[in-house]
């Protein structure tokens, strides 16, 4: 008990996620720390409030909120050429795509904010390139759950309304459930 008597240490089993049945999470108020507890009970580590909290500002700074895309996307890849203004052209590869950006897998990926153009390459048809101008709005350094590979969200600032249609188009055709689903 704390200050008041106040319950200052709640545990939480872990029962639902496979890997770590049987363990425990322990959260102390007053030290404001999560422990890590073996099924015997003994801790296996901690971590501070702050560092839960800073890695949720983190992740979701990288990551916009699905609310914020208006336009349909769809998982597929599709060859992109990327360049900033007195850059050379770099070949690379977009994994995710819609009308309003695409997502290039980079080792290197660009600042949030660079402006580039663009020009990429749907499986539908691969002897059209379209071309477009897009900004960095999210940057992915490392691959984590929401992505397989490093890499850059872009959002088009300047795509021809034929282009935006091919794109959609596909997404959409993408997305349709085949008839025996």
């Amino acid at each position: 008990m704390g200050k008041g008597g106040k319950r200052t240490r709640l545990t939480f089993p872990v029962t639902v996620t496979e890997t770590h049945r049987g363990k425990a999470l322990e959260v102390d108020c007053a030290q404001e720390t999560i422990v890590l507890r073996d099924p015997d009970g003994n801790p296996l580590g901690s971590v501070t409030w702050h560092a839960v909290i800073e890695h949720i500002y983190a992740a979701a700074a990288q990551r916009p909120p699905e609310q914020m895309r208006v336009q349909p996307r769809a998982s597929l890849v599709a060859q992109v050429r990327y360049w900033t203004t007195g850059d050379q052209p770099t070949d690379s590869r977009a994994t995710g795509i819609g009308g309003g950006g695409l997502f290039i897998e980079s080792l290197t990926p660009l600042p949030v904010g660079t402006n580039l153009d663009l020009e990429f390459v749907l499986p539908d048809q691969p002897a059209q390139r379209l071309k477009a101008r897009g900004a960095v709005v999210w940057v992915c350094p490392k691959a984590d759950q929401y992505t397989f590979s490093p890499g850059m969200g872009i959002r088009f600032t300047k795509i021809a309304d034929e282009a935006r249609e091919r794109v959609l188009a596909l997404v959409a055709s993408l997305q349709r459930k085949p008839p025996d689903a």
